[in-house]
C-alpha cells in the first residue's frame, strides 16, 4: 500500500503543471506532425503513464533496489510499448507494423527525460533551496 508521502507527490502542484504542458506539446506535435501513429488519445495515455510509473522507475534503479526490478522493467516496458501497442492493434494495426520499432527508442528517452524531471520529492521551494545550499557549499569549497 503506498503511503501518504508517496501518494502526496503525485499532487504536487509543479509536477502538475509541468506534465499538463507535456500534455500540450504532445497534442500539438500530432497535430503539427500528423504521424500515422501519433494521436490525442495516446498522447494523453503514455504521459499520464509516464507521469505515474517514471519516477519510480529511475527511483528502483538508483536506489538498487533489486526485488523490484522485475516490477520496473514491466511498468517501464508497458509505459513505453506495451501500451501503445495495445492502443494501435485495436485503432490501426498497420500503423502499428510500421512505426512500433521507431517509437520504442523515442518513448524510452522520454520516459527517462520525465523520471529525471519528475524525480525529486519535495515543493518547487524546496527544489530551489536545496540548489541554492548546494551552490553555497561549492562556491565555500573553491575558496
Amino acid at each position: 500500500m503506498p503511503t501518504q508521502a508517496f501518494l502526496l507527490e503525485y499532487f504536487r502542484p509543479w509536477k502538475l503543471v509541468t506534465l499538463a504542458i507535456g500534455i500540450a506539446l504532445l497534442i500539438a506535435g500530432a497535430f503539427h506532425y500528423e504521424a500515422m501513429d501519433w494521436d490525442v488519445p495516446i498522447s494523453f495515455i503514455m504521459a499520464i503513464l509516464t507521469y505515474l510509473t517514471a519516477p519510480w522507475s529511475l527511483r528502483v534503479l538508483i536506489e538498487r533496489r533489486w526485488r523490484e526490478w522485475p516490477l520496473m522493467l514491466f511498468f517501464t516496458w508497458f509505459t513505453v510499448d506495451g501500451c501503445y501497442a495495445i492502443y494501435w492493434h485495436f485503432k490501426n494495426p498497420v500503423a502499428l507494423e510500421f512505426m512500433r520499432d521507431a517509437n520504442f527508442f523515442a518513448s524510452l528517452s522520454l520516459y527517462g527525460i520525465c523520471g529525471v524531471l519528475w524525480l525529486y520529492q519535495g515543493s518547487l521551494k524546496e527544489v530551489f533551496s536545496e540548489t541554492q545550499n548546494c551552490v553555497d557549499l561549492l562556491l565555500r569549497k573553491k575558496k
